[in-house]
């Protein structure tokens, strides 16, 4: 298991940027594929991106394709998020998540292949 503990959340304007940073411990961080998911007010959670154990391969979204950036830090134990030219339909709670086993060395979009989970950091895009 690995815990996780989200930053960086926070309000935007339109256009604007943020990152989010997931500190992990544990000594197993980068064995783990890491994803970030996020749920809206009144909707389910869903895939935002994902990232190798590595970081060499990340997966996106359609919605945030080109957008955001995932990224990790092996030797900080942390994982990031940056988000750019934010929309007003980003506006969401954001988890970072690691995968449910180790060593797997895909960047998995499926939210139920994930074990563990932070608590959420808020993100509020206004227009």
């Amino acid at each position: 298991q690995v815990q996780l503990v989200e930053s960086g959340g926070g309000q935007a304007q339109a256009g604007g940027s943020l990152r989010l940073s997931c500190a992990a411990s544990g000594r197993t961080f980068s064995t783990f594929a890491l994803g970030w998911f996020r749920q809206a007010p009144g909707k389910e959670r869903e895939f935002v991106a994902a990232i190798t154990p590595s970081g060499i391969q990340t997966n996106y979204a359609d919605s945030v394709n080109g957008r955001f950036a995932i990224s990790r830090d092996n030797a900080k134990n942390t994982l990031y998020l940056q988000m750019n030219s934010q929309k007003p339909e980003d506006t969401a709670v954001y988890y970072c998540a690691a995968y449910r086993y180790r060593y797997n060395y895909n960047a998995p979009a499926t939210e139920s292949e994930y074990g563990s989970w932070g608590q959420g950091t808020q993100v509020t895009v206004s227009s």
